[in-house]
């Protein structure tokens, strides 16, 4: 599994968790504190993001840091 691969699949279980607590793309930026665009572009696995950012999505979304980085 290459790098894009890996990315894709993290921001295709963040975007799912995200729905699944109701949250719209704004009002999760605005929880972690990063831009908008930024939050589009992890989900849709075209940005790497920090172990921190990582870590305050988990606790965000009541997940820990190893259900989203779990892939395979």
């Amino acid at each position: 599994m290459d790098k894009e691969e890996i990315l894709n699949k993290i921001g295709l279980k963040i975007r799912g968790l995200r729905e699944e607590k109701q949250l719209t793309l704004q009002e999760l930026s605005d929880k972690l504190n990063i831009e908008y665009n930024n939050l589009i572009r992890i989900e849709k696995g075209r940005n790497n993001c920090t172990i921190g950012t990582l870590l305050k999505i988990s606790q965000i979304l009541d997940v820990k840091v190893v259900d989203l980085v779990d892939v395979e």
